[in-house]
């Protein structure tokens, strides 16, 4: 887990949540996969199935429920459940702590303008729970990242919409160089030319926006040096699509590196998160790869 994992899917489920009361709750499609290091396999869909199986269809995949309010306000703490079950229906009771926390959540728009990373807290029998907001009307897709006990990580991706009209993304920037309040972030990459399916690393030079100097007051962040989620831009938003990288250990004063793959052509969306002094800097970037 120190190089990184990519978001390779195994097989996939679809599966309509049924909510406790349909008039609070609205049904959510779901997608689950399991995460391997260095695994190269596509995916398959399987529809209204209440399982899946691994690549060797020797072990059944989890699935998720994901719980909304029937009419999400923009702007507003909203409250998400998440159930994780086995292929059986049956609520999961204990997981595996992984970068210091049993869930990762992720939450992006789907057009990639927005993004939250999220921690729910478990109660019991499966089910997590969190607070989030939608900055605007459109599509929301959750990427739930979590390992039941005593099994590799699993991915299921969660979605919702929020009506509304919809405000136009920007175009998309290609600048390696940004400044997040009072942190400039540069970013360079191994190779001059990102080929699909070749690893590169990806390198966070960091400094101090008043004066360039590389900073040297960089804590660590959910037990690693920085973190990194990487989308490649398409519609639907997909498991295949979601990249969760890992930092290298030993880099330079004020540099985070990330080992990683591109799985496909297209444009991706990085987002790396940084600990300076107790302050989560959230630095994004786009990169093209080919």
């Amino acid at each position: 887990m120190n190089r990184f994992v990519n978001a390779i899917a195994i097989a996939t489920t679809l599966i309509l949540a049924q909510s406790c009361s349909q008039s609070e709750e609205k049904p959510i499609s779901i997608n689950t996969h399991q995460h391997e290091e260095r695994l190269m396999s596509r995916s398959h869909n399987g529809e209204n199935s209440t399982s899946a199986t691994s690549h060797d269809e020797k072990k059944a995949l989890t699935q998720a429920r994901l719980k909304v309010p029937s009419i999400i306000t923009p702007n507003k703490s909203i409250p998400i459940l998440i159930d994780v079950q086995d292929s059986d229906g049956k609520a999961i009771a204990n997981f595996d702590t992984f970068q210091e926390k049993l869930m990762h959540l992720i939450l992006v728009s789907d057009n990639l303008q927005f993004f939250s990373h999220l921690h729910p807290t478990y109660t019991e029998n499966g089910q997590f729970e969190v607070a989030a907001r939608f900055p605007q009307a459109g599509g929301y897709t959750f990427f739930s990242d979590y390992k039941p006990a005593g099994q590799i990580e699993q991915v299921s991706v969660l979605k919702t919409q929020v009506s509304g009209n919809s405000i136009a993304a920007p175009e998309i920037d290609l600048n390696r160089s940004k400044t997040f309040n009072d942190t400039k972030v540069n970013l360079a990459v191994s190779e001059p030319t990102v080929k699909a399916g070749k690893e590169v690393t990806l390198m966070f030079k960091l400094q101090d926006a008043s004066n360039n100097r590389p900073l040297t007051d960089l804590q660590p962040y959910l037990g690693e040096r920085g973190h990194l989620v990487i989308l490649r831009q398409s519609t639907p938003l997909k498991a295949e699509d979601y990249v969760h990288a890992h930092a290298l250990k030993d880099t330079p004063t004020g540099q985070v590196h990330f080992m990683t793959s591109f799985p496909q052509p297209g444009k991706y969306k990085l987002w790396g998160q940084f600990n300076r002094n107790g302050k989560i800097i959230t630095a994004d970037f786009w990169i093209n790869a080919v």
